[in-house]
């Protein structure tokens, strides 16, 4: 099992190289993530955006980048389809988010004629590197589904448990979280976690194991699961948190750096090929995070299925 980012970079050196697309690339830290990783080994990459911006900052911050391998194009609206259209049309194999707002560089992804949408539902997973836990937790959809609905929690489930599994985690324990333990009809989110974690007691996914409601600290701390009679095989041991709304993503990616100093990793899982997006205000190294687990998911297999069943009278 991966605990730790440092594991990450030593699995992938024996990976093939992998082309990195990036949108909007006039940002330095996005720069000099991607300079890091060609200079590690790990990918190379096609800087998509204002071509004097991308080489003013560069020179700069006195990093060392080949200009022909930057695309011009100051419109942020088409460097964005562009570099979607690079990975697309498989020139590229992993799509990059720069200096853009997220929601003008997921219109890029979603494209119906460049987009990379697989018919699947896409969302975005946080993959926090925890010292006090001792491992990684992956956190999700704190970046793209909003308020999702019982349906799609199902498929962010999934979704979240193919990436643990290529950090080798085989059978992880999600966490379905909401403010309280208990299921509350004025709390939906409370519903929606009984749902899911009866689904998986009847076997409707594919066998993997999912609790909730859970609040975030029993579903993390053991002593707290403890301490309020909470048990279960989730019940302080998740690897996998899933959260009620796209704020209680947000807010728990972002504490996790702000209020604690830690690092982690934002990608998109779904798409046809890997996506990298973090905050724009991310630092340079929770980008390189982002790239090498991109470049850990370029081989990922998606087989499990979710069985709702069909109503027979």
């Amino acid at each position: 099992m991966i605990t730790n980012f440092k594991q990450v970079f030593e699995k992938i050196k024996t990976h093939p190289k992998k082309q990195i697309s990036v949108a909007v690339a006039h940002d330095p830290t996005v720069i000099e993530a991607v300079v890091k990783a060609h200079e590690l080994g790990i990918a190379d990459y096609i800087l998509v955006g204002d071509k004097k911006r991308i080489v003013e900052i560069s020179n700069n911050a006195g990093f060392h980048i080949q200009e022909e391998k930057i695309f011009n194009e100051p419109n942020n609206l088409k460097a964005i389809r562009k570099a979607v259209e690079l990975v697309s049309s498989n020139r590229a194999d992993i799509l990059m988010k720069g200096m853009v707002h997220t929601d003008d560089f997921l219109r890029g992804v979603l494209d119906r004629d460049v987009g990379l949408r697989t018919g699947k539902i896409m969302s975005h997973i946080n993959v926090l590197e925890s010292t006090t836990l001792g491992r990684l937790l992956f956190v999700t959809d704190g970046g793209m589904n909003i308020n999702p609905d019982l349906d799609t929690k199902a498929s962010i489930i999934l979704n979240a448990i193919y990436l643990a599994n290529i950090f080798e985690i085989e059978e992880p324990k999600v966490a379905v979280t909401t403010a309280v333990e208990l299921a509350n009809p004025k709390m939906p989110s409370t519903i929606d976690a009984s749902v899911l974690a009866k689904m998986s007691q009847r076997g409707q996914f594919s066998g993997k194991i999912i609790d909730g409601p859970f609040a975030l600290d029993n579903a993390i701390s053991p002593r707290a699961a403890k301490h309020k009679g909470i048990t279960g095989p989730v019940a302080g041991k998740a690897d996998i948190i899933i959260v009620p709304s796209i704020e209680a993503g947000n807010m728990l990616g972002k504490a996790h750096v702000y209020l604690t100093g830690g690092s982690l990793a934002g990608v998109v899982v779904g798409a046809s090929a890997p996506v990298v997006m973090t905050s724009r205000a991310d630092t340079a190294e929770s980008k390189l995070n982002s790239i090498v687990t991109a470049v850990l998911m370029a081989n990922m297999e998606r087989t499990l299925s979710i069985k709702f069943g069909k109503v027979h009278y």
